[in-house]
Formats: structure tokens, C-alpha cells, sequence
């Protein structure tokens, strides 16, 4: 079947809007656990709604919001963390037929009075005072923002007499009464989406300039459900622990995924219990970006010395799954004797790490940011599946998956079924079909350049499709570096290879536009140096002195060695610099999202830029690695628990 024709049969397959694909799957499975998510006031207490529950609280919040005024279309703004009653607004929102509009809840106040202004947004969902306080008292939205929807009431007396917040208990209640004299409303509203109307409003946090509101139709995540689904890697009877920003249009996918396969979701997204849901839930599936999954690998590397037995062990173990690999992937029976060391070690070793990750878990996917190959194939080697998958805000979210079956390391795998994608001549990718965005809001300009006018979305990724139809992308097309020797140099190849061959780092960001060598600015892991410090006689000082000691500097040293050992001679690593403080949001150092802005790093760090680069430059030159495996500094025996516990 050609790509078209699988189109084709998938849209006729897919429901007219996201509030329908709600409806069908109550109807289908109504008793069926929906949502798992913690109590607040006892973390390690769950709860759950079913389909059935579910319906009842979103229709009773859709009924508050009609009852309140709501027209069609307009735009209704979230402003919260990832919990339970982020998706039953959502979902209400969708029902009384208005727009979502997304907001990070770390938003900076005057980012989010534009993101407001600019939506035209009606209304807010806030999620506590803090919340509150940075639209109240705004002249440019004192008229605009109908009503304020607060979900936690946690207001002092100074914040109590707006007139248009009321809470969202009342809101559900005002609409519980509303549905006595309208109780078709909701349905009938529903009933008139069409999957030509816009459904989310989700503003790309942009590592420059304002974000730009990326207009997604109801029939974008229709789509998108469907054509997962046919894809065949996840499954009714799966769990999902979901802790992404939902204002991220990943987190914002996987739930028009989870309406149209049927699975369970848990909803937390309390990150600092990340490690310890998903050891209390037991979830089948596990979505996140690449940083996770570099701690994960980064806590077991460091849990214990190499000199140990433990660490002797973990070593053999992973060595044997290095060479259990090639027969794996391609589904080939191994030798009788690797199989039985295969065997031992996933008893002795593997079993354990899988353990940490609640014992049951099928199937990892990484997205938002390119994924190491190396910590792909470390997983790997446990019988753990990562896979990755690759996307973007104007493609709402899901664009490929690496299947499992057809596992290749270091691909995003192939298109989505129904999904066109093609390599322009300059090397971008392209892409076509119906999850693409509608345009830019309020940017005709900015929508001509992204979209060609047959359809096709300029991804501003740099890749390539290999011989089996799978993409590989190597860097953002903007990213580029080009040293002054004529090399270009992609930062994401070599960002990658320091996290995933540095166990510290939380961030790297590499230089070398117009320079001889290429250079990197680190950041530490602030909850490892502290163990660290703690260990090592120097509890309580602060990030900034334990960063700058000689011995994380000689530690790093050798971590960044064995990273070169895996790139291009002209890509290594000559100069480092640790940075005394992480890059910061409110600075604009970093999105909402925790991108970098690579130009504002680089403009607030210039006196550390040109200590590297400077003709009187004292930064050490890192030397090339002689052996192989470097030893780990005798600190990393500390280090791994606590990764473990912030993972």
C-alpha cells in the first residue's frame, strides 16, 4: 500500500475531533482504569479514574466553562504542571469546543502576558497563586481574561478579591448544576467539531526571538492517534508513566495516543520522584528526553569502582552485552556459550537495573533532542529497549519511531504510516501529511517560510534517509559550526558524546564557529557534586567552589578523553571550561523547555570564551587518551545512589 493510500484509509479510520476520540474510548473500555495519579497530600498513595469517572468530571468542567460564556474557538490558556487536572481541563476545554493554549508553568510573567495577548486568550487555568500573581494587575489583560480558573486554592488574603477567579471545585460545580437543564450540551457541542477546526495553540519556547504559537487541528491529533496505533508499539493493556510538560506538544501527543490505543496513563510530573513512580507503578512504557536516560546509565557506571567486585562484575556483564547485541537486533540465535553468559549476567546484573525501573517496562522512546547511540546500546545490552523517535512542535510531536522489530541505533526510524518525508538538496529534511501545523498564529510571513506551498514542512533538521527507509538526523541546519580550518562540526554529535561519556554532566555546550578547535562549556550535576563533596569532607559548600575543585577538573578531564575517543579528530574536545553556576531561565540562558540559547550562552559567558580562546590562554589543552577505558575517580563510588534517586 503506498503512503497515500495508507493516508488515505487512516483518516477514514480516525474520529472527527480530539473530543470524540474522548467519547469512543469510554464508550470502548468504560470501566478500564484511565489514569493513575498520586495523592498530594501522601506521595506514595495512588488513585485512579476510569474511562467512565473521567467523562464525568471532564463533561462537568466542559458544562462550567459553556455556562461561563465560552464560544467556539476561543482560546482557553493552561498555565501548570503535568498532574491529573491538567488533562481534565483540557479535555473539557476540547468538549465546550474552545482552544487550549499552553503555558509552562515556569514562564517567565511577561513571556506569558504575550503568550496571552497574542492567543487572545478568554480565560486562564492557573495552578496556584504563583500563577495568579503574574496576570493579575496586567492592564493589557485586565479586560481580555474573562475569568481565572484556579486549581489550587492556596491564595493569602492579598490575592482574594478578583472578581473573575473562582476555583476549580466551583467551576465543576457550576457546571454540574448547568447539565441539569442542558443535559445534551456537551454532547451536541462535540458532536459539531470538525477536524478542520483548531484544537491546541502551542507556542514553541524558541532558542531566539518571541515564541511562536504553532496552530494544531482536531484533525492533527486524530491522526496522530490513529497512525501510532497502526504502527503497532504500544498496546492496550500497556502503562504509560507520563511525567513530560504537558505544555510541551510531546507530553500534549501522548495523550491523543493513549485515547485512541486505550492504555492506562499515570500522570506525575513531580521529576524529582521520577525514579521512585515508576518503582511504585511498574509502567510498561517510558517516554522522556535523552537526559534521563543518560542518568540512568550514568547512575549504574558510577554506583561502584572499577577495583571492586561489583564493579568487575558490572563490567563483565555489560561487556557481554555489548557482544550479545548484533545477534539480538537481528533476531539471530546466539553461541551456546554466549547465551549462558548472556544468561548469568542478565541474573546478576541486568535483572537489578531493570528492577529500578519497576520490573515491567517494555519499552522506552526518546525524543525532544538527539539520543546517543552509545547510551542506546548500553541499554540495550540490560534488555532494555530504547528507541528514538523524532518530531517537533509543528508536526505535533510524533513524526517517526525506530520500531522495535526493526531496531537500528542511531536512527529515528521511519515515518510514521501515511507520513511523506524527503531530503532537500542543501541536506534538510522535509516532511508532509496531516500532522503537520496549520501555520504560525498571526505570522503569515514565518508560515510561507516553514511551509512550502504543497504542503511540505522545512524541519530545519540536517539528515539523512538510509537504505531501509530509516531517518537520520545529525544536526539542526542553523547549529552548524564551521571551524576555521573548514571543518563543520555539528554540537549536538559532540554534546552527546560528552553526556553520555561524562556521568556529572547536566549540560555541555560545545564552541568552535571560526576557531582552530572546538571547546565546551559544562555544567555539573548540582545534586552529584554535593554527594561528592559530602564524602569528601566539604559538606555544605556550594556548587560554585566544589565545581572549580582540581579533582572534578581532573575527572572531567579523563570523562571528556574518552568522549573524543568516539568522534572525529577534528570534532574532539581541546578545552573545557566548568561553568560555576548552571544556565538559567530567568537569565534567558535556557527555554522554558531547557533548551539552550546557544547565542545568549555564549554572550553571558564570553570572558570564560575567550580565556579558552585567547592568545594568552591558560585553560589546559586536553590531551589524547592512551588507553581505552579510563579509570573512574575513586568519588564515583558515591555518586551512583544519589543519581539513582533524581534520575
Amino acid at each position: 500500500m503506498s503512503v497515500l493510500e495508507t493516508r488515505a484509509e487512516l483518516l477514514a479510520q480516525a474520529a472527527s475531533s480530539y473530543p470524540e476520540m474522548f467519547r469512543r474510548r469510554v464508550a470502548e473500555t468504560p470501566n478500564k482504569v484511565a489514569f493513575r495519579f498520586p495523592s498530594y497530600t501522601e506521595p506514595e498513595r495512588w488513585q485512579s479514574l476510569t474511562w467512565t469517572q473521567s467523562k464525568e468530571k471532564v463533561d462537568e468542567l466542559a458544562a462550567g466553562l459553556l455556562s461561563l460564556g465560552l464560544q467556539w474557538e476561543e482560546r482557553v490558556a493552561i498555565a501548570c504542571s503535568t498532574r491529573i487536572e491538567w488533562v481534565m481541563l483540557d479535555l473539557a476545554i476540547a468538549c465546550a469546543g474552545g482552544v487550549t493554549t499552553t503555558v509552562y508553568p515556569n514562564t517567565h510573567a511577561e513571556e506569558e502576558t504575550f503568550i496571552l495577548v497574542d492567543s487572545n486568550a478568554v480565560m486562564l487555568m492557573a495552578e496556584n497563586a504563583a500563577q495568579l500573581v503574574k496576570v493579575l494587575g496586567k492592564d493589557e489583560l485586565n479586560q481580555q481574561l474573562r475569568h481565572i480558573i484556579l486549581i489550587d486554592d492556596d491564595r493569602d488574603e492579598g490575592l482574594g478579591d478578583d472578581p473573575r477567579v473562582l476555583t476549580m471545585a466551583r467551576l465543576q460545580e457550576i457546571g454540574r448544576e448547568f447539565l441539569i437543564s442542558n443535559p445534551d450540551l456537551v454532547d451536541h457541542t462535540v458532536a459539531a467539531i470538525t477536524p478542520d477546526k483548531l484544537s491546541t495553540l502551542i507556542y514553541t519556547s524558541g532558542t531566539t526571538g518571541q515564541p511562536k504559537g504553532v496552530e494544531l487541528l482536531h484533525g492533527t491529533w486524530t491522526y496522530e492517534g490513529a497512525c501510532v496505533k497502526a504502527y503497532d508499539v504500544c498496546y492496550p493493556d500497556d502503562s504509560m508513566y507520563l511525567w513530560l510538560p504537558l505544555a510541551h506538544v510531546f507530553g500534549r501527543d501522548l495523550l491523543a495516543v493513549q485515547l485512541e490505543v486505550g492504555f492506562e496513563a499515570i500522570i506525575d510530573g513531580r521529576i524529582n520522584r521520577l525514579m521512585q513512580g515508576v518503582g511504585e507503578t511498574h509502567p510498561t512504557l517510558l517516554i522522556g528526553v535523552p537526559r534521563i536516560f543518560e542518568k540512568v546509565r550514568a547512575a549504574v557506571i558510577t554506583m561502584y569502582p572499577k577495583s571492586g567486585i561489583k564493579g568487575r562484575l558490572s563490567h563483565w556483564a555489560f561487556g557481554v552485552g555489548a557482544k550479545s547485541r548484533p545477534y539480538r537486533v537481528e533476531h539471530k540465535r546466539m553461541p551456546a556459550g554466549l547465551a549462558a553468559r548472556y544468561k548469568l549476567a542478565d541474573t546478576l546484573v541486568f535483572s537489578k537495573l531493570r528492577e529500578k525501573l519497576g520490573g515491567r517496562m517494555r519499552l522506552m522512546v526518546s525524543g525532544s533532542a538527539k539520543l546517543s547511540p552509545q547510551v542506546q546500546e548500553w541499554l540495550y545490552s540490560a534488555g532494555l529497549m530504547l528507541v528514538e523517535g523524532f518530531g517537533m512542535t509543528e508536526t505535533a510531536a510524533i513524526a517517526s519511531i525506530n520500531h522495535p522489530d526493526r531496531l537500528k541505533f542511531g536512527t529515528v526510524g521511519e515515518p510514521m504510516p501515511g507520513i511523506e518525508a524527503v531530503i532537500a538538496e542543501d541536506g534538510e529534511l522535509l516532511m508532509r501529511g496531516p500532522i503537520v501545523m496549520r501555520g504560525y498564529h498571526n505570522l503569515p510571513d514565518a508560515t510561507a517560510e516553514a511551509l512550502t506551498p504543497d504542503g511540505w514542512l522545512h524541519t530545519g533538521d540536517i539528515g539523512y534517509i538510509d537504505e531501509v527507509g530509516n531517518i537520520v538526523i545529525t544536526d539542526r541546519r542553523k547549529d552548524l559550526m564551521k571551524t576555521s580550518n573548514g571543518k563543520y562540526v555539528a554540537p549536538q554529535v559532540v554534546e552527546n558524546a560528552i553526556m553520555a561519556n561524562t556521568p556529572y554532566a547536566a549540560q555541555a555546550v560545545v564552541l568552535g564557529e571560526g576557531h582552530k578547535h572546538v571547546a565546551a562549556l559544562i555544567v555539573m550535576d548540582a545534586d552529584a557534586l554535593e554527594s561528592w563533596g559530602n564524602h569528601h569532607g566539604l559538606a555544605g559548600a556550594s556548587y560554585a567552589e566544589l565545581s572549580q575543585r582540581p579533582e572534578i577538573y581532573a575527572s572531567v578531564t579523563r570523562f571528556i578523553q574518552r568522549a573524543n575517543q568516539r568522534l572525529q579528530h577534528w570534532e574532539a574536545v581541546r578545552k573545557f571550561i566548568i561553568l560555576d553556576r548552571d544556565l538559567s531561565l530567568d537569565l534567558g540562558e535556557v527555554t522554558p523547555s531547557l533548551k539552550v540559547r546557544r547565542a545568549v550562552v555564549m554572550r553571558h559567558f564570553a570572558p570564560q570564551i575567550e580565556a579558552i580562546y585567547g592568545e594568552d590562554s591558560t585553560v589546559p589543552w586536553v590531551e589524547d587518551l592512551t588507553d581505552n577505558e579510563p579509570e573512574a575517580a575513586p568519588e564515583d563510588a558515591q555518586e551512583g545512589a544519589q543519581l539513582v534517586t533524581v534520575a
